[in-house]
């Protein structure tokens, strides 16, 4: 072949769209669900630049970016969840080779983040269930009280105290639970029975830290009780439990984790209390994910048997 020619065709191979490949489509789902290259690459045996090369010739064969930085990892662009459809259709047609549906293995991981009480007695038990039932699903729980974030790498599912503002995700109400005022018995027999209101005063409050609260409908609470001194204050609700029950003061708790105590009382149960609600938020496409489907399932019939306990009401 001429020289000439030769250049030729070497420009063409330059220039010309790299081929599509299914492998680099399933490490984008890996890399879209984790948020984080280094995650993606432990779950599938690679490295993390070779992580960085696929995505890259992913980009270069779609023709555009797939990928943005965050502050918490990588987000998907617009065409980045458009591969991500792609991707699942490829992740599917894999696992229906190892059988019908509903024969089917569920595997994968399951990141979450909820507050302490809800991780501990709704997240946790319904996770022991998935596993059970699908001992390769691995699920990773976060406690962490706060609003729903806007930039949800490296998370499958958020649960959040009160109706979250989101984009790009779907948020959906799970169940409410109370907040009540309880004391120690050995506390009241000190101090006596509030026996109204304004008795409040005369008593310090076990509660969250004012300053690092970041949740709205947490915040309210304090206009239940607001002539009360901080007392014990934590950004960990067992925290709260526990100071309350060494006698720090009055504690504003969570019905469902102080009714588990037989030395707490309740104060004020007619006159003091919250109604809040649990919300999850998760993204379109992890949605469709099925292991993630069988955890919320598993959340869901949680806070279902738990209706009564969640409200004060056992």
């Amino acid at each position: 072949m001429p020289k000439a020619a030769r250049r030729v065709c070497k420009n063409a191979d330059v220039t010309a769209p790299r081929k599509l490949s299914a492998d680099d489509l399933l490490i984008l789902l890996a890399v879209g669900r984790a948020g984080r290259f280094v995650t993606a690459a432990e779950e599938l045996g690679l490295n993390h630049t070779t992580i960085s090369r696929r995505i890259a010739a992913l980009e270069q064969s779609v023709g555009g970016r797939l990928l943005a930085r965050s502050a918490g990892g990588w987000e998907l662009t617009e065409l980045g969840r458009e591969a991500l459809s792609a991707a699942e259709a490829v992740e599917s047609a894999v696992r229906s080779l190892a059988g019908p549906a509903g024969s089917r293995t569920l595997e994968g991981v399951v990141r979450m983040s909820a507050t302490d009480g809800f991780s501990a007695y709704i997240a946790a038990p319904a996770a022991a269930h998935v596993q059970q039932r699908h001992p390769k699903v691995s699920v990773e729980i976060v406690t962490v009280t706060r609003r729903a974030t806007q930039q949800r790498s490296g998370l499958d599912i958020e649960v959040v105290v009160g109706e979250p503002q989101v984009h790009r995700a779907e948020a959906a109400r799970l169940g409410d639970y109370r907040l009540g005022l309880y004391g120690s018995r050995e506390y009241l027999d000190r101090h006596g029975m509030p026996t109204s209101r304004s008795d409040l005063a005369d008593h310090p409050l076990v509660y969250f830290v004012d300053s690092m609260l970041q949740v709205d409908d947490l915040d309210l609470a304090r206009t239940l009780a607001p002539t009360m001194r901080e007392s014990v204050t934590s950004t960990n609700v067992f925290v709260h439990v526990e100071a309350t029950r060494a006698g720090a003061g009055l504690g504003l708790l969570p019905c469902f984790m102080a009714d588990r105590h037989d030395d707490l009382l309740r104060v004020l149960p007619a006159d003091v209390g919250l109604l809040l609600s649990y919300w999850l938020v998760a993204r379109t496409e992890t949605l469709r994910r099925p292991e993630v489907g069988a955890l919320i399932d598993a959340i869901r019939t949680r806070m279902d048997d738990q209706r009564e306990v969640l409200l004060g009401g056992a």
